[in-house]
C-alpha cells in the first residue's frame, strides 16, 4: 500500500487529482478488507437501529454482513447487551426498504397504524409469556399478617434466569424462570420483612436487607446469598453481613454497584464506613461530625458539610482507600434552600431554589450557569457515565442533558405514568442506549391507557410500545408457580394499565412488570 502523505493538493497544483485518484484508490482498497468492515459496522451504536439499515443498504457485502448471524453474536457481545427488540426493529427497517417503501419516519409506536411490513415484526408481537404469583400458597409459609394481604410488587431483580420480586408487604420470593416455579421465599422466618433486593454482581450473589418484628422493625439486618445455593433452594447458605454495624434507623445501608462499594451509617457512633462487595471486607471509615450528605460516584465520594450563610464545604475523597483528593468552599446565595448538590466525572452541579443551575469544572473551577427557567429541579438523576450525559426526571416527563448545560434530547411519547418519577418503573440498558419506562399512552380519550415504551436515549425516539390498546398484545395461557391455581388472573387490557415496578433482563431479552394484586408478568417477544 502507497503511503498516505501529501493526499490532498493545493489549489493550481496539477498533481491534485491524480492524489485524489489514489486517495479514492485507498479507500477502496481498505473498504475491500472484510476484516475492517466487520470492525465499522460493529461499531454502530446499538442504540440507533436505523442506523443499521442505512448502513445495510450502502451494498449488498455490508447487507449480508449485518444479516449474518455470526455478525449479531459479535454485535451483542461487543456493546455488552442483548437489546434484541432494537435489532427486530432493524429487521423491520429491512423488510420495509427491500419492498422497495424507503425508511420509515417512525418506529412502530403507533399500535394499529403500522400494517404491510410491519406485519411481521417481532417487535410489535409482544406477548405476556408468564405470570407468575407471589401468593401462589403463600398461607403455608407466613405468619406475619402482613404478609397475608396481597400487596403490590414493589421492586424487582434478575439474575439470569432467576427472577427477584419483593411486595411491599416484605415478602420475598424466587422464581426459576427456566421451569416458571416459585424457588423459594427469601424470608427466613415468617417475622422477616425485607426491605430492599441487592443482585451483587462483584460475586454472584444476591443480598436482603430487612427488619424482624422482634425488635419493633427498627433496625436493619442484611444477608448475602451465592446465586447457585438459591436455585437449589438451599438458603441456609447464605450468611449475614455487616454484623459489626449497629443500623438502627435512623442508620442505613447503600449498595454502590458502579464501585463495588457499600457504605453504612451508624447512628449511634455517628460513623460511616466502607465495605468491599466482593469480600464484605471492612476498608475505611469516615466521622459523620458536620457532614450532612453523602454522594458517591464513579470512583470517588463527595461529603456534604452542613452549610454556613453564604457558602458549603464540599470534600472529595477516593472511593478506594478514602484518601482526601481535594477540597473545596462552594459559594451560596443566602436564605436559598439548597436543591441538590451532585458530582458527575469532573463537574459539580449545584442548584439552589429558583436560581440558575451551576456547572462548575473542579479542574479549572470554570462555571458554566444554566437558566432557572430552561432546567428546573428535577425529582430524580440517573448520571449516565459512559455517555457523559444525565436524564433528568420531573413530574412525567424525561429530559437528557449534557454537562456544558445543554438539552440533549427531551423524551418524545414519553409521559411517565406516576408523578413522582419513581424509578421502580424504569430500566436503562446496560450500554446506556435505551430508557425502558411504564408510561402513559394518549389516545384520544379522558383516562389515559398505560404502556411500556423502550426509547433511543441520545435522540429521545420511541423505538417500540406496549400499550393496551394494541390489537396484537396476546396473553399466553397461564403457567403456574405451583399446582394451585391463583385466584387472580389477569387479561391482555389489565396487564399494561396496572404496573407497580418494572425490569427488563437483558440475559434473557424479556420485561418484567409487577402490579397492585401481587402478580408479575413476563413479556417477550413472539416471531
Amino acid at each position: 500500500m502507497e503511503p498516505m502523505d501529501g493526499l490532498v493538493g493545493e489549489a493550481g497544483d496539477d498533481g491534485a487529482p491524480a492524489r485524489a485518484s489514489r486517495v479514492r484508490a485507498v479507500v477502496a482498497e481498505l473498504l475491500d478488507l472484510d476484516e475492517l468492515v466487520g470492525e465499522i459496522l460493529i461499531r454502530i451504536r446499538p442504540g440507533e437501529p436505523a442506523c443499521l439499515v442505512r448502513a445495510s443498504l450502502v451494498c449488498k457485502r455490508w447487507h449480508r454482513f449485518l444479516s449474518d448471524p455470526n455478525f449479531r453474536r459479535r454485535y451483542r457481545a461487543f456493546h455488552k447487551m442483548q437489546i434484541q427488540m432494537a435489532l427486530d426493529y432493524a429487521d423491520v427497517l429491512l423488510e420495509t426498504a427491500e419492498a422497495g417503501q424507503g425508511l420509515p419516519d417512525r418506529s412502530i409506536a403507533e399500535p394499529g397504524k403500522c400494517r404491510g411490513a410491519y406485519g411481521s415484526a417481532r417487535a410489535h408481537r409482544a406477548a405476556v409469556e408468564y405470570e407468575l404469583d407471589t401468593h401462589d400458597n403463600a398461607d403455608l409459609f407466613v405468619n406475619l399478617q402482613l404478609h397475608k394481604k396481597r400487596s403490590k410488587i414493589v421492586e424487582i431483580v434478575a439474575a439470569k434466569d432467576i427472577i427477584f420480586v419483593l411486595a411491599q408487604s416484605g415478602l420475598a420470593t424466587a422464581f426459576n424462570r427456566a421451569t416458571n416455579k416459585r424457588i423459594a421465599f427469601l424470608n427466613l422466618s415468617s417475622n422477616e420483612v425485607i426491605r430492599t433486593l441487592f443482585y451483587n454482581k462483584n460475586n454472584n450473589s444476591f443480598i436482603t436487607v430487612s427488619v424482624c418484628r422482634s425488635d419493633d422493625f427498627n433496625t436493619l439486618k442484611c444477608r448475602t446469598t451465592p446465586i447457585e445455593y438459591i436455585r437449589r433452594n438451599q438458603l441456609d447458605a447464605g450468611f449475614p453481613i455487616f454484623e459489626s454495624e449497629n443500623l438502627m434507623w435512623p442508620g442505613f445501608v447503600e449498595f454502590d454497584d458502579v464501585n463495588g462499594k457499600a457504605l453504612t451509617y451508624s447512628a449511634n457512633d455517628g460513623i460511616y464506613k466502607v465495605f468491599d462487595l466482593k469480600t464484605y471486607s471492612f476498608l475505611y471509615s469516615i466521622q459523620a461530625r458536620n457532614v450532612q450528605d453523602i454522594k458517591i460516584s464513579k470512583g470517588i465520594m463527595l461529603l456534604v458539610y452542613v452549610r454556613a450563610h453564604s457558602h458549603v464545604q464540599l470534600k472529595i475523597l477516593s472511593i478506594e482507600d478514602g484518601k482526601p483528593l481535594t477540597s473545596l468552599m462552594v459559594s451560596l446565595k443566602r436564605n436559598k434552600r439548597i436543591d441538590f448538590i451532585e458530582k458527575f466525572n469532573e463537574k459539580l452541579l449545584v442548584k439552589q431554589q429558583d436560581e440558575n443551575l451551576r456547572i462548575i469544572d473542579l479542574r479549572s473551577c470554570d462555571q458554566i450557569e444554566v437558566d432557572a427557567t430552561k432546567f428546573i429541579t428535577p425529582s430524580r438523576f440517573v448520571f449516565l457515565n459512559e455517555s457523559n450525559i444525565f436524564l433528568s426526571f420531573r413530574s412525567e416527563t424525561v429530559s437528557a442533558w449534557n454537562l456544558r448545560g445543554e438539552l440533549v434530547t427531551s423524551f418524545e411519547d414519553h409521559l411517565l405514568w406516576d408523578h413522582d418519577s419513581s424509578l421502580n418503573n424504569i430500566y436503562i440498558t446496560s450500554n446506556e442506549g435505551v430508557l425502558i419506562s411504564y408510561c402513559k399512552s394518549e389516545d384520544g380519550t379522558v383516562a389515559p391507557i398505560g404502556s411500556i415504551n423502550m426509547s433511543q436515549v441520545r435522540t429521545g425516539k420511541c423505538i417500540t410500545k406496549f400499550a393496551a390498546n394494541d390489537p396484537t398484545l396476546s396473553v399466553v395461557p397461564r403457567t403456574n408457580s405451583c399446582t394451585t391455581q391463583s385466584s387472580v388472573l389477569s387479561t391482555v387490557q389489565e396487564v399494561p394499565v396496572d404496573v407497580t415496578a418494572l425490569f427488563y433482563n437483558e440475559d434473557m431479552n424479556e420485561i418484567y412488570t409487577g402490579n397492585s394484586k401481587g402478580l408479575v408478568h413476563v413479556w417477550s417477544n413472539r416471531s
